[in-house]
């Protein structure tokens, strides 16, 4: 029996020590438990915070609350205390702190803190009560997020729905007022308000009935963001709803003008996503970024509810953040469309360890490294050659498969032989996206982190965001051509 037991627990071990292996290097994941929405991303003082939903009692969905943690880059991540728990009210239920956003007071607008105290935080969040309301509250916190007290006559902004959630604020100077975007999330409608204080909420307008509502709304942001090598700005209203795919979720976007009451989407023929993959959810835009930080950044929720309880990274921790991204918009012959770069602080941590010029490939290149944390850079001249594909995460015949068809100009992310698969009959998929060559090149940034991978396409015109959960360990990478040679202009690759 001991001898059993001893198995056993060296089995576990041994199981437990693969799961950890699934957790990221360089993106941020908590020391334990389920999460979910990025909320309350805010700069302040040389922070970045970002705060999120959070279960503190363990790595399934419940007891939403607010995790928190900061940065000095965007790239290495402290996990701090708890910040906003559910709390219990009198009547015997329990209100849950869903997503919401953080804003920096400077001026006071709350009289929440000392006259000429210009680094107030208030927190607007939506208070659930489980089956029964869905409103709008807030919190403030004068020692820069570490604590925080409930505003004493929450909520702020109550309609009396069950389903009435996801408040982002911004401020919006040309009119000296606070405007807060949140959705009706069963009705497909997006509502702006207007308030001097943040207590007091005015509604404006609303948005809504139009681009994909296969799934209900959420997480809504809108955003004033700059034109790539133009003085011009436009808005971006970014949602959470449903996915090219059917049945998944992926976020939509709109760009437009706002007069600061109204918001007017330019004319659009196609359903316009932020990331193409099964696995970027929720994102939002962080708040009172420096003066010289001329784009917005964001970070997304890197899962799909339609096995994000399942995936399979162990009993301590589910759930990730993508890396910071930086956003701006390129005005194209369709109209203007979303560019996604991750943040430039990421070029300045890790190892070059690889660089490759100008080779011709005629069908199969094993390329000279092993590993699963790394920053790969790749431009192809497909040439003449029908497609070419790479392979990572490889060990045998388990691979990640990228892949450009050159005459439907279509490119592929494969995880149905990626490893674990079959923790959920949703969960192997295979991504497409329609990505045109720019001179005859395709140009590929991947960030691959353990268990998850980031592609950016042609400078970022085109994201996908997916889990994988190779369980081999020799996680080699691979180029291959299809028809005739392939010219790599450029492969680099930086590890962590």
């Amino acid at each position: 029996m001991k001898q059993l037991l001893t198995i056993f627990c060296f089995l576990m071990t041994f199981i437990s020590g693969m799961a950890q292996d699934f957790r990221p290097v360089f993106h941020y994941t908590p020391p334990q438990n389920w999460v979910n929405d990025p909320n309350g991303l805010v700069y302040l003082d040389g922070e970045y915070h970002l705060f999120y939903q959070y279960n503190p009692f363990g790595n399934k969905w419940g007891h939403m609350s607010w995790g928190h943690a900061v940065s000095k880059n965007l790239v290495k991540w402290e996990t701090l205390p708890l910040a906003l728990p559910e709390y219990p009210n009198s009547d015997g239920t329990t209100t849950m702190v869903f997503s919401g956003c953080v804003v920096v007071d400077s001026l006071n607008t709350s009289g929440f803190f000392e006259k000429d105290f210009h680094k107030g935080l208030v927190a607007i969040y939506t208070s659930h009560i489980e089956g029964k309301a869905q409103h709008q509250s807030i919190a403030y916190s004068s020692d820069k997020g570490r604590t925080w007290q409930r505003y004493d006559k929450n909520p702020v902004l109550d309609l009396g729905m069950k389903d009435f959630r996801d408040p982002n604020v911004i401020w919006y100077a040309e009119r000296n007022v606070w405007i807060m975007t949140v959705v009706k999330p069963l009705e497909y409608t997006v509502q702006l308000y207007e308030s001097k204080d943040l207590k007091t909420w005015v509604l404006l307008s609303e948005f809504g009935k139009q681009g994909d509502m296969t799934k209900i709304w959420e997480c809504p942001s809108l955003t004033k963001i700059p034109v790539e090598g133009k003085n011009q700005y436009k808005w971006l209203l970014m949602i959470s709803s449903g996915h090219r795919q059917k049945g998944y979720l992926a976020m939509q976007y709109f760009v437009g003008d706002f007069d600061g009451k109204q918001f007017v989407p330019q004319k659009q023929d196609e359903i316009l996503y932020v990331d193409e993959g099964k696995d970027f959810y929720a994102g939002i835009p962080f708040s009172n970024l420096r003066a010289n930080q001329k784009m917005p950044i964001m970070i997304g929720w890197v899962n799909d509810w339609e096995y994000a309880n399942d995936i399979p990274t162990g009993k301590t921790w589910r759930g990730a953040f993508s890396v910071a991204r930086e956003m701006a918009l390129r005005l194209t012959p369709s109209g203007y469309r979303l560019i996604q770069k991750p943040v430039q602080a990421l070029q300045k941590v890790g190892k070059s360890v690889l660089l490759a010029k100008n080779s011709i490939i005629s069908s199969v290149w094993k390329v000279p490294f092993q590993g699963y944390s790394y920053d790969l850079i790749l431009e192809v001249q497909p040439q003449k050659a029908e497609a070419f594909s790479l392979r990572l995460f490889q060990s045998g015949q388990e691979a990640t498969l990228i892949r450009y068809d050159v005459a439907s100009q279509e490119l592929s992310l494969d995880r149905t032989k990626s490893g674990l698969v079959d923790f959920h009959p949703r969960f192997s998929s295979i991504e497409r996206v329609k990505v045109p060559l720019q001179k005859g090149k395709l140009h590929l940034r991947i960030l691959a982190d353990k268990s998850i991978l980031e592609v950016y396409v042609q400078g970022g015109e085109k994201v996908m965001t997916d889990w994988v959960f190779p369980t081999k360990s020799e996680g080699e990478i691979a180029i291959l051509a299809e028809g005739s040679s392939i010219k790599v202009n450029t492969l680099s690759i930086r590890t962590f």
